[in-house]
């Protein structure tokens, strides 16, 4: 039996007021109508293409530079030393509403064997290849 493909659910989808943005949590429950609509779009998508979700990391959503997400430094650190194959994003806004920003952490995972797919069913990105990057 094949062993499934090791992902990590990045969810970065509340805006709540007065949560602290510095830190990250790969643990805690979604506590938002939105953290839960990801997560469970993320796990399902998961389920279909047959990936095990190994990590859960929930960032607040609201700096367009991931690179300055705690969480998102987490996901960059299970890519860079082999522990995942897969990101799981809801949508491309949640890595980065920039482009040019999101294109440059593709790139980034990708060089250390990490592909991002973005898991909302109704994106078109999803449709193309199931889950495609970009």
């Amino acid at each position: 039996m094949t062993a499934h493909p090791p992902a990590v659910l990045y969810i970065c989808a509340s805006r709540a007021p007065g949560r602290r943005t510095e830190t990250a949590t790969v643990c805690r429950a979604p506590h938002t109508e939105a953290e839960e609509r990801a997560e469970r779009e993320g796990r399902d998508f998961a389920a279909r293409h047959r990936l095990q979700i190994v990590e859960r990391v929930i960032d607040v959503y609201g700096e367009p530079a991931p690179q300055r997400r705690p969480g998102w430094q987490l996901v960059r650190g299970f890519a860079e030393r082999g522990q995942i194959e897969f990101a799981i994003v809801r949508w491309p806004n949640a890595l980065s509403p920039r482009h040019e920003e999101r294109y440059q952490e593709v790139d980034h995972l990708g060089r250390h064997g990490c592909q991002v797919r973005f898991s909302h069913a109704t994106s078109w990105f999803s449709s193309a290849g199931g889950g495609a990057t970009l």
